[in-house]
């Protein structure tokens, strides 16, 4: 067992690479959407490489949090800053392979396919990275109002979602041999819809860091 200074020592060091990781998640989420209205075949190409870079921080997160838990063995409040890390994380990463998922789409997209990519999708993406940032500050303050306040804004992202699919759906009906492509653009939005559920999921873990119990944010 490492002692109680050590230990506080290494538990900041996990939650100073999670800080690390949502900061590149960040980065990996406004170049893919960049990537995506300017058909950027090569920068999304690059965004499914760094995330390469991510999934590696992400191992280095786990790990050095599983040692910690079993080398320390630590009391009740330790253990759960431990497991807030490591769902936190795990959020992280997935919200990084959502934005590899538009990186994708774009690829699918190619660089001439003519079509205007819904303005929503940009609309969407301010508002996930905005999440991103509240997320993070409220696992830093362990500030469950503004976690709270991020179911909030996962609603507004939502309704932002099914407006924009309702409309790209009518679109297929006047336009149908761009299907294909009206369909990645549904796509992409759906991957940043689901990144602002992943960052309401932090907001959940930070209640749990802080109170100890369980809560659904969105009920």
């Amino acid at each position: 067992m490492v002692g109680r200074e050590a230990f506080q020592g290494e538990l900041q060091h996990v939650e100073e690479l999670i800080i690390e990781l949502a900061k590149r998640t960040k980065d990996q989420l406004n170049c893919a959407i960049d990537a995506l209205y300017r058909a950027d075949v090569s920068q999304a190409e690059q965004i499914i490489q760094s995330d390469k870079e991510l999934d590696q921080l992400d191992r280095k997160i786990n790990e050095e949090a599983i040692v910690l838990i079993a080398r320390q063995q630590p009391v009740a409040t330790d253990l759960r800053r431990l497991v807030v890390a490591l769902r936190i994380s795990n959020d992280l990463e997935r919200m990084a392979d959502n934005a590899k998922n538009v990186a994708k789409s774009t690829i699918h997209l190619g660089e001439n396919h003519g079509i205007e990519v819904h303005s929503s999708i940009q609309e969407m993406k301010l508002m996930a990275v905005e999440m991103i940032d509240l997320a993070i500050l409220s696992y830093e303050n362990e500030d469950i109002t503004l976690a709270r306040k991020l179911a909030e804004l996962d609603d507004v992202v939502d309704n932002m979602y099914s407006t924009m699919l309702r409309e790209l759906l009518e679109e297929t009906a006047t336009n149908p041999q761009k299907i294909q492509h009206i369909m990645q653009m549904a796509f992409s939005g759906r991957y940043v819809e689901r990144i602002g559920d992943h960052a309401t999921n932090i907001g959940e873990d930070v209640m749990y860091l802080v109170k100890g119990e369980s809560l659904d944010l969105n009920n």
